[in-house]
């Protein structure tokens, strides 16, 4: 029973299968086969492109992305502020800082003659004497100067500040 249907079942699949029509042939004995009913065909269509016009160089280019009304008018309103500012945030090394004159002012005698290419100024704000040295715009540029500073004044700190500009 098991081998009549497994013929019948062959039998059904090969009576079953069409034949497909081959469009393969051999020619000079390389494969070929016949696609060129099969291909779409496109219509070419010519486009135009247009002449570029002419420039004359020495025409003067209107600039696009450049400094117009609006923002000449803020930067006019920016600079107006900027030039009612006295002050500008910065930093200042601080060597002392206490009650007695005498001490502020031999700390200020002492920092002139170790450390000469600096300025140094001595400030009341009361209670206090401080003897500030520098006046820097950014830390990094004080950093450089209060490591000089700290070798012979180990008291000396790095203080924000108000640097007036003149």
């Amino acid at each position: 029973m098991k081998i009549s249907s497994l013929v019948y079942i062959a039998l059904f699949l090969s009576l079953g299968c069409k034949p497909v029509k081959q469009t393969q042939t051999l020619q000079e004995g390389k494969y070929y086969e016949e696609l060129s009913g099969l291909r779409p065909t496109v219509k070419a269509e010519t486009v135009s492109i247009p002449d570029k016009p002419k420039r004359d160089p020495t025409a003067n280019a209107e600039p696009v992305l450049t400094v117009n009304k609006q923002l000449d008018a803020i930067l006019d309103s920016i600079d107006r502020i900027n030039l009612t500012r006295k002050f500008v945030e910065g930093y200042t090394i601080q060597v002392y800082s206490g009650l007695k004159r005498e001490d502020a002012l031999n700390v200020r005698k002492q920092l002139t003659i170790t450390l000469p290419n600096l300025n140094s100024e001595l400030q009341y704000v009361q209670p206090n004497f401080r003897v500030k040295s520098g006046k820097y715009f950014n830390r990094l540029e004080a950093e450089k100067d209060y490591q000089q500073v700290k070798q012979y004044f180990q008291s000396a700190i790095l203080v924000p500040d108000k640097i007036a500009i003149n």
